[in-house]
C-alpha cells in the first residue's frame, strides 16, 4: 500500500472542514465577546 492508494480512501477531517469558516467565524465571534464585556463592564459600573 503506497502513499497514493492511501490518498485515494481519504476521509473528511473535521478540522479541514472548519478552516475555511475561521475568516468568517472569528470575526463575529470577536465582536460578540467585545459586545459582552463592554455589557458586563457597564452593568457593574
Amino acid at each position: 500500500m503506497s502513499h497514493s492508494d492511501s490518498s485515494a480512501h481519504h476521509e473528511a477531517d473535521p478540522v479541514e472542514e472548519i478552516v475555511p469558516m475561521i475568516p468568517i467565524v472569528l470575526p463575529i465571534a470577536g465582536a460578540v465577546l467585545m459586545f459582552l464585556l463592554a455589557f458586563i463592564a457597564v452593568n457593574m459600573a
